[in-house]
């Protein structure tokens, strides 16, 4: 008995390493893209009216922009946040004192920067194996291995961002759900120190991502739901007070302890940052959803890859999708009709169809199509890698059982190395590409504006700094590099400014021009700096995502 226990938790650390190792391999290969800088400047302690704004400026000065205010407190984080963002102020708070605690290390911003979303997307492996226990030993061993080689818990994890911290949470408030589920049902009784921590655990999570709200729902409308399925309604007669009580409680302590952040969250929910969701396309949010459950458990190279390649993928992916749905499809039918876990799959079955129900109500009623963005399905993430464990653990035949997860898990640890080797999930704008682009004569000066229209732009605009300036450091004259950031309106457009910019001190240069939201024919043919003519080259036009132009200056 105590070999096999062993055994048992030695498979549990095996899994956890091999979460660990691909969530921190390759963890800086990718450059930061433009909300992992909206990350990066709110964690540093600084705010948008600390960047040099309207100014030229050297491009060697861009590392000095991301320095480590350490006298900054949190409340002052959550101030900036509360101006000049449109999210929660914990995960920000979390990332500055981890940058703190760093700050002497010697690794570059951007592994310090990743490292805790990775540790907690380690944490998170542990969780789901916690609520998978609910199952059975062996299906939480499944859960564990499905999250850790996960391609989608991969990406989060390797993200700057607030994805996997929430994740975490949700997969705890999973955790003290199927507790108060097993108290209830099978212990008959009512815990309050359970309901308390469950509380707790969504009262911090509202306070790292607002999407967590939709989380706490799904919970409350599961908890009702079963209070009042037939199958056990009668059984819970007597602690039935008990119950309402404890929730009541429940929902009314986190309610409360959201009060003081409730007014800043009315007022992001207006902001301007929001409307770059678009109104869903007829039933393309139901296509769009389908494509993310695949990501979860197969990513193969599709993006900018040669037609025959991403075809291949393609097919190889519908095809291990379709195999791991009939998989799934057996095991949940099995978890089902089997009395000891009838009601832990519908515990998991209910949260996230409630949590699907929410998206689909923000797409078509508030016109926001938040399916066309993979990672925002980080909320029911953590309840779909419990049930597709424990579908894949829940076959008669030992032996085939045994031979489809090795085949899952083999998927699984492919595509991780995928999207840890940039080959999928790529960052949105290509940072690295649009560098490479605007370092076309590497031994002449070279000058960059970003015209913006908002902080958004900005961001934006520094993720594309950071890689040019990462390109030409290598060049002898890279003092002579610049970069601008410009105020792209109708009062003062980006070209009147740049015709009154002093005169360079060199003969010969080439301008780049990032205009978001400027079409192509409404780049000037010339521009005048000073006593150098700026004419533009129409074979150097590129849009990744945005527009961006070469002009050489003589």
């Amino acid at each position: 008995m105590k070999k096999r226990l062993n055994i048992h938790y030695l498979i549990l650390i095996v899994a956890i390493a091999l979460g660990a190792i691909l969530r921190f391999w390759h963890l800086d290969l990718k450059p930061l893209w433009m909300d992992e800088v909206i990350t990066t400047i709110f964690s540093l302690g600084k705010t948008y009216n600390d960047l040099p704004l309207g100014v030229v400026f050297p491009l060697e000065r861009v590392q000095e922009i991301f320095t480590f205010q350490p006298k900054v407190s949190c409340a002052e984080i959550a101030e900036n946040i509360a101006r000049q963002s449109t999210h929660p102020p914990l995960f920000f708070c979390s990332m500055h004192a981890w940058l703190g605690w760093l700050s002497h290390d010697g690794q570059n911003l951007v592994l310090k920067l990743r490292e805790l979303p990775a540790l907690f997307g380690v944490g998170a492996i542990a969780a789901i194996y916690a609520v998978n226990l609910a199952f059975s030993k062996t299906s939480a061993l499944t859960a564990a291995a499905v999250m850790a080689v996960s391609p989608f818990a991969v990406y989060l994890s390797q993200e700057a961002r607030h994805y996997t911290l929430p994740t975490l949470l949700i997969t705890l408030g999973l955790l003290g759900l199927m507790q108060i589920q097993q108290d209830i049902f099978i212990k008959q009784k009512v815990r309050f120190w359970v309901w308390f921590s469950w509380a707790i655990i969504n009262s911090i999570s509202l306070y790292v991502h607002y999407f967590c709200l939709l989380a706490f729902i799904a919970q409350i409308a599961t908890l009702i739901l079963l209070i009042y399925y037939p199958a056990t309604a009668k059984s819970i007669e007597q602690i039935k007070r008990k119950i309402w009580f404890a929730l009541v409680l429940s929902i009314s302590g986190v309610t409360i302890s959201f009060i003081p952040w409730l007014m800043v969250k009315l007022s992001h929910f207006h902001r301007s940052e929001t409307d770059w969701l678009n109104s869903p396309a007829h039933i393309a949010p139901f296509f769009q959803t389908l494509v993310n459950w695949v990501l979860m458990v197969i990513s193969l190279p599709v993006e900018n890859q040669p037609l025959p390649v991403a075809i291949i993928s393609v097919v190889l992916m519908l095809m291990f999708a379709i195999w791991v749905g009939c998989q799934i499809f057996i095991g949940l039918r099995v978890l089902w009709h089997t009395p000891t876990t009838h009601l832990a799959t519908l515990t998991l079955l209910s949260f996230s169809g409630w949590v699907l129900l929410e998206f689909f109500a923000i797409v078509y009623l508030l016109k926001k199509d938040i399916t066309i963005v993979p990672r925002y399905n980080f909320i029911y993430y953590p309840s779909f890698c419990a049930l597709i464990a424990a579908s894949l653990t829940k076959r008669q035949n030992y032996k085939i059982k045994s031979q489809n997860l090795l085949i899952f898990l083999m998927v699984g640890v492919i595509s991780s190395i995928f999207v840890a080797s940039n080959l999928v999930f790529e960052k949105p704008f290509k940072p690295e590409q649009v560098a490479r682009n605007m370092n076309l004569n590497p031994t002449l000066p070279l000058m960059v504006v970003m015209g913006y229209r908002d902080n958004q732009d900005v961001a934006l605009g520094l993720s594309f700094a950071l890689e040019v300036e990462k390109v030409r450091k290598m060049n002898y004259n890279e003092k002579l590099d610049k970069f601008a950031f410009f105020k792209n309106s109708q009062e003062l457009s980006v070209w009147q400014q740049l015709s009154q910019l002093p005169a360079p001190a060199i003969s010969q240069m080439n301008l780049w021009v990032i205009a978001p939201g400027i079409k192509r024919r409404d780049y000037p043919p010339q521009i005048a700096i000073s006593r150098l003519n700026c004419t533009i080259d129409y074979t150097k036009h590129h849009r990744i995502g945005v527009p961006y132009q070469l002009y050489r200056c003589m």
